[in-house]
């Protein structure tokens, strides 16, 4: 007969289990899956044959485009989420002041990162058109301009824009996170800094950001996550075009996989993507740790 003891140890095991096993049904799975594929013959019709070894991993370092995608993965990643770090730091930092219309701009600061990342790109892209786009309209109505601007002129543009989008979505995000550190620190600090003699860049670098470091970690690794499998903003306003210039790993892989029929080397790309948000993960976690330890 087990003890009380036994059973207050066993306890906590029986309430995670669901999670547990809901965990390995649709995460866990799917991954090992996704490797057993990605080492597997796969023919056009989705046919999954025997064990190949690398060979798609060969195929898809070898592709034609592999080099721009992932050139330009490392710059949407890089951009999106820097750029959004920043930027959602100072609307926080202005939103935790006091002043008339606050829970106004709280409000309104959420609709970009609640619409539809679709719907987002979409208007962004009826505002940047040539012939029609809202911008040149204003632009135009206002004097500044005196003819229409091709905004989409080349490949590198569009990118830009497209990295613009992802950061005008991703800013809300990382404001709240940032915003619910900030409500977290007791003012009596501040109080006692500002005795002290302390100036707003001091209060900044020896309160602010140490006591706000754990909201920004998890937004920052969530962010890397987020970012670098976000489909719906590249694959709207441009689908990668022209010649896969525009492409990240994510929208590559879709193309190859359910355009070119290429399914090896897709599931073998899925899988190196795999592997570099899991480095890029660690890394950044173990640096904040090392860090939070000094």
């Amino acid at each position: 007969m087990n003890s009380p003891l036994n059973r207050r140890k066993w306890e906590p095991y029986v309430w995670l289990l669901p999670s547990i096993l809901l965990i390995s049904i649709f995460v866990v799975f799917p991954i090992l899956i996704v490797f057993k594929l990605s080492f597997s013959e796969i023919s056009k019709a989705g046919v999954v044959g025997g064990f190949v070894g690398f060979k798609n991993f060969k195929e898809a370092v070898q592709l034609p485009a592999f080099k721009t995608v992932m050139i330009n993965t490392f710059i949407w990643v890089i951009s999106v989420v820097g750029l959004s770090t920043v930027l959602g730091f100072i609307v926080a930092m202005v939103l935790n002041q006091k002043f008339r219309g606050r829970k106004i701009a709280r409000a309104i600061l959420v609709f970009p990162w609640a619409t539809s990342l679709v719907i987002q790109a979409s208007v962004w892209n009826y505002i940047i058109k040539y012939e029609y786009g809202n911008l040149n309209n204003v632009l135009l109505n206002l004097g500044i301009i005196r003819q229409a601007i091709n905004w989409r002129m080349s490949y590198q543009i569009e990118f830009i824009w497209e990295c613009g989008v992802g950061i005008f979505v991703t800013v809300p995000f990382v404001a709240f996170c940032v915003l619910a550190g900030l409500q977290s620190i007791d003012n009596s600090l501040y109080e006692a800094a500002t005795v002290d003699g302390a100036g707003f860049w001091d209060k900044l670098r020896k309160i602010t950001l140490p006591m706000v470091r754990p909201s920004l970690t998890v937004s920052t690794v969530l962010n890397i996550i987020y970012v670098f499998n976000s489909f719906p903003i590249i694959y709207t306003m441009t689908k990668g075009a022209p010649a896969n210039n525009t492409d990240t790993m994510i929208t590559y892989l879709y193309m190859l996989s359910f355009y070119d029929r290429k399914k090896g080397p897709a599931t073998a790309l899925s899988v190196i993507g795999f592997l570099i948000l899991c480095a890029c993960a660690g890394v950044y976690m173990m640096t904040v740790m090392r860090k939070e330890e000094e």
